[in-house]
């Protein structure tokens, strides 16, 4: 989820929200040293950008309790390790590795294609999401969002509601990556009186024959809690081990 070529955007032309301030300035400018966009043209790819990943944020949060049951794993691959099992999406055009016993869910809704989750039994606070959704044509690969860093500054501070009163949930950027032609962010939520969520997440992007779209896999647990963190090595070896087929 037509080529366009644009050069990436320097971060001070994000126009950054410093804590008290919900929105952009609109005097806000790009860089001079790059091809100059139109304000409001970077606010509306900053927007788009926003509600793709915000509608998979959600979709993850949600996918262990409201999705149905998905077919069986494929037969796990000779180079999986033990402990993991190997699960491809033929229609999807995906694979990835996760524990043995997780179960599995798959569905469709508004604001996202397609969502995969995975999860343990016992805990509904520890999973791994597959989220697919269709993308415009402006987005021809992830360097359309500018950056790993700019793209992930963009997620956290769209996510980050601490600033407002009463304050919301409150999002921190640990770490952001490329490599391989996917993105890689790792950050924290959360919501006031509510333990910390750790997240840890993969993007990339493909081309189905119609028209492109994002995939984003996020793997999340409790930082706080004794058996939700146990997983904290399986989900980050899941994550890492998404590709496309």
């Amino acid at each position: 989820m037509a080529a366009v070529t644009t050069a990436s955007l320097c971060s001070r032309s994000l126009g950054k929200p410093i804590r008290g301030h919900a929105k952009l300035s609109p005097r806000s400018t790009v860089c001079h040293c790059l091809p100059a966009r139109k304000p409001e043209e970077v606010l509306k790819r900053r927007d788009a950008l926003l509600g793709v990943l915000l509608s998979s944020a959600a979709a993850s949060s949600a996918a262990a309790t409201l999705l149905a049951p998905a077919d069986a794993f494929a037969e796990a691959a000779a180079e999986v390790q033990e402990g993991f099992t190997a699960y491809e999406d033929e229609t999807n055009k995906f694979s990835i590795v996760v524990p043995q016993g997780w179960q599995v869910g798959a569905g469709e809704g508004s604001g996202f294609k397609n969502v995969t989750a995975f999860f343990p039994d016992q805990n509904a606070n520890s999973s791994v999401s597959v989220v697919i959704t269709g993308i415009g044509p402006d987005f021809t690969s992830l360097k359309s969002f500018g950056t790993v860093d700019e793209f992930a500054e963009n997620l956290v501070t769209g996510l980050d509601r601490s600033w407002v009163r009463p304050a919301g949930v409150t999002a921190k950027l640990l770490d952001s990556k490329a490599s391989n032609g996917m993105y890689y962010i790792e950050y924290t939520l959360q919501n006031p009186g509510d333990k910390r969520r750790h997240i840890v997440s993969a993007i990339g992007m493909a081309f189905n024959g119609w028209y492109n779209r994002l995939y984003t896999i996020t793997g999340q647990y409790i930082d706080d809690d004794e058996e939700s963190v146990k997983y904290k090595p399986e989900i980050e070896k899941s994550v890492k081990s998404f590709k496309f087929t």
